[in-house]
Order: C-alpha cells, then structure tokens, then sequence
C-alpha cells in the first residue's frame, strides 16, 4: 500500500510501505477519507509520536469501507465505517481493534464520516467524563471555538442545555460560531474575555490555549468548576491562585485522548455511535467540512491548520 510518512528529515513523502497484518480483534479498512487534526501538525514537527503500536505517521480518525472483520465483531466485507487511529490515517490500508470502528451513520458520506471519531470523541470524553456532565443551565466557556472541536464543542453543550462563551479571532468565525448556537462571542483580538467571564463565570471550561491570561480566566470559575486542559497552544506558562483553588473547590483537569488505553477509546466510540450517531443522521449535529484536499497536497492541508483559516474540519480524501 502508499502511505504519507514522514522521512527522516520529518518531509511528507507518498511512498510504498507493507501492508498492515490484522490481528484476531482487529478490523482492516480500505481508506477513503482521513481528517487532519493539530495533533497531525504537532507530529509533523516531530513534538508528538504515535503511540509505539501504531504507524508512525499522521492521522488520528479516518472512514473507508471494511475489507477484513473478526466474526464477531459485527462487520462485514464492504461495511462503510469511521474509526478513531491512534496514528497511521494518512494511508490506504489501517487496521483498527474492532471497539474503535462504528458504521458510518446513516446518509452520511466518507468525507464527512472520517470528521467524527476524534473530534466528537473528544468532546464526548471532556465534557460527559472529564467534566462529569454538562447539565441543563450550566456556563460553558470553549476557546478556539471555530475549530472542529470548537464548533463540535459548541453543538454538544447547547444539546444539553448549557449556555455558551465562545471565543475566536475573527469577525468571521464569530458569525458562524453564532449559527452554531454560542450565546456569547468574544473576537480575542478585539476584546479582553476576563470581563465576560467575571460576568458570566464559567462552570466548566474546555481550553486548547492556555498562556500567561489562564490563570486570571481560571480564577472566575464557578464555585466547583471544572477547566479541562487539552493543549497549549498559546504557551505553557501561568499563574494561578491556589486559594482560590480550594476556597472555591474548582478542578483543573488535564486531558488527551490518544494516549488512552484501545480499552478506553473503545468505550468513548462505543457512546458515539448509541448517543450521537442518530443525532448525525438527523442533521441535529454535523461537523463543518472547511476544506478537503486530495492526500497528496497534504502540505496545504496542513497549512489550512496552521495559518488558523479553518473554521470546522479539513479532510483528506484517497
């Protein structure tokens, strides 16, 4: 099979590589559609390996057509279906445990089924386990919000009843996260959050960037809040009040999903397809497909990502 691996100087490069040996418990799958995801970008740079039993190339989530099942897992030959990598997507063969693939949700196309299983997977994990629930009146404050996971973020709470401060870098993004459903949009940019978070503190929050503000931002938490960390983008670095910490029992939680157990991930995959995927089907959720790019102009894939100009998910397509 052809994959996009990284060469030893970390270059893309579409070459041949061995085809996957399919273990007992794992599914094979012919690749039709495989989303990019910053993680992709991290590992790009060579910041961010797969897991040791996994390819060591890009691409977290990914959909395509079965070509070999255990018996008893419940596919078969041909099924369309969606699956969460723990790397290897960027390729025309995957094998996958059977507990990570869930059919294709009905009228839904390869493209946009390969958007799912590590956004929505995610979501699902931060604000359902991590946060312990997101609850009917609750504030939820999402950072980054015009991204897949933003935008995913955005839908997930508003379905349970939150009210949402979303935050963006544009006037642009913060029009189309308002058709998403975010009560209150702050252009990052333009305006200061602190003020809006002062007024409207946050029960929980879900944050990508963090830098030298998070701190200020954390300390407006809600008596028992919860701010759940999934990146850094805009630096490691804060200060924070630890008073306030204990005084008002807030939680700060760190969270990856790739790192997790195939047991683990398996659980997550297993909520989306009995809880999300009818609501997939129903158009009552959907990921933004911004861009798609055949797999060999991965570059500007990539560089959708990093100049921040997607609002919602790039895919490639095989």
């Amino acid at each position: 099979m052809k994959a996009m691996i990284l060469d030893e100087k970390l270059n893309f490069l579409w070459t041949d590589v061995p085809d996957p040996v399919r273990k007992a418990d794992e599914v094979l799958i012919r690749v039709k559609a495989a989303a990019v995801n910053r993680a992709d970008l991290m590992q790009k740079d060579g910041k961010y390996a797969s897991p040791p039993d996994w390819p060591q190339w890009c691409g977290l989530e990914a959909a395509g057509e079965v070509v070999e099942a255990p018996e008893d897992s419940g596919f078969q030959p041909g099924d369309a279906v969606c699956a969460l990598l723990g790397g290897g997507g960027y390729s025309e063969l995957v094998t996958v445990p059977a507990g990570m693939v869930i059919p294709v949700p009905e009228g839904l196309s390869f493209v946009e089924a390969a958007t799912l299983p590590e956004v929505w997977c995610t979501v699902y994990l931060n604000l359902q386990f991590e946060a312990g629930g997101v609850k009917d009146g609750d504030v939820f404050y999402i950072q980054a919000a015009a991204s897949g996971v933003g935008l995913a973020a955005i839908q997930l709470a508003k379905l349970y009843g939150a009210k949402v401060i979303a935050s963006v870098g544009s006037a642009e993004k913060a029009e189309i996260v308002r058709k998403f459903g975010a009560d209150i949009v702050v252009n990052y940019k333009e305006e200061d959050i602190l003020p809006v978070l002062t007024e409207n503190p946050p029960d929980i929050a879900l944050d990508c960037i963090a830098g030298s503000k998070m701190g200020a931002c954390f300390k407006q938490m809600k008596f028992g809040g919860r701010w759940i960390m999934i990146a850094s983008m805009a630096g490691g670095a804060t200060e924070i009040d630890l008073e306030t910490v204990w005084r008002k029992r807030l939680k700060l939680i760190g969270s990856t999903l790739r790192s997790r157990t195939s047991e683990e991930k398996s659980r997550i995959m297993a909520a989306l397809k009995n809880e999300l995927s009818p609501l997939f089907s129903q158009k009552k959720l959907i990921s933004n497909i911004h861009a798609v790019f055949p797999i060999q102009e991965v570059e500007a894939a990539h560089g959708v990502l990093r100049r921040s100009e997607n609002v919602g998910k790039v895919v490639l397509t095989f």
